[in-house]
């Protein structure tokens, strides 16, 4: 027997693995890994061309400090919605506003900005998701070519997370700079999108990454058995690659 329509409609929202706490001190930490990675680039150095279609070593840090501001100011993110909406709506069409306002600045100003801005971005953040969190988006978001809804929650706590750290990867190998990897910080991300990634495909597996964010995951039998450099895998599943199987599967970021 069919389910009637109103149970059909209820579709679970994705939510946050991550505990709180744990999530806003990634956050934190990250915020500052991506200042100091931007602190040390030469002028010649945010021109370069990065691994996000269209944008260079700027866009990206555009990019992150729109981000950034509209997070930590309500004004601000009413002001990127409404822009955004005007051009499509959507992630795509928010994060272009948020370059191409901020195409006309330096890179002192850029930085300047996040410094000042990230740790409220931080308070912001957190004190969002612990009032409203639990709600759910009111559009949904596409993951790879599957819409999807999330709760505010996902979003906040691990997405945006997520992004600064994608992107503070794309910002070193763009400008050849060192990649600063520990276990407590990218090994805790990296753990958290490998079990979503598993989740995500539900299929059997066994995965070895390699690196400081390393590890090895596995769940039933007789499935696919991969090994990868743990940023290389994240960059794949991103979508910074074209790879099939359940490496195809896409997450988030």
């Amino acid at each position: 027997m069919a389910p009637p329509p109103r149970a059909r409609a209820r579709v679970r929202a994705r939510s946050a693995a991550l505990d709180r706490e744990t999530a806003y001190r990634l956050a934190a930490t990250e915020y500052d890994r991506l200042l100091a990675v931007l602190r040390d680039l030469d002028p010649a150095d945010w021109d370069r061309p990065t691994d996000c279609a269209g944008w260079n070593v700027r866009a990206v840090a555009a990019h992150v400090l729109g981000t950034v501001e509209m997070v930590a100011s309500l004004l601000e993110l009413a002001h990127q919605l409404r822009w955004a909406r005007r051009t499509g709506g959507g992630v795509d069409a928010l994060s272009a506003v948020q370059v191409q306002e901020r195409a006309d600045l330096d890179a002192g100003t850029i930085v300047a900005g996040l410094q000042v801005t990230s740790p409220r971005a931080v308070v912001r953040r957190r004190r969002m998701s612990r009032g409203l969190g639990l709600l759910r988006l009111p559009q949904k978001q596409l993951v790879g070519s599957d819409p999807e809804w999330w709760r505010i929650g996902y979003l906040l706590d691990v997405v945006l997370t997520r992004d600064v750290w994608m992107h503070r990867i794309d910002v070193a190998r763009a400008t050849d700079r060192e990649l600063e990897l520990t276990p407590g910080h990218d090994g805790v991300i990296v753990a958290d999108l490998v079990a979503e990634w598993a989740e995500r495909h539900g299929r059997p597996y066994r995965l070895r990454l390699t690196g400081p964010a390393g590890g090895e995951w596995s769940s039933g039998a007789d499935g696919d058995e991969l090994e990868f450099d743990a940023v290389e895998f994240a960059r794949i599943v991103s979508g910074r690659g074209s790879e099939s199987g359940l490496l195809g599967q896409r997450v988030p970021f």
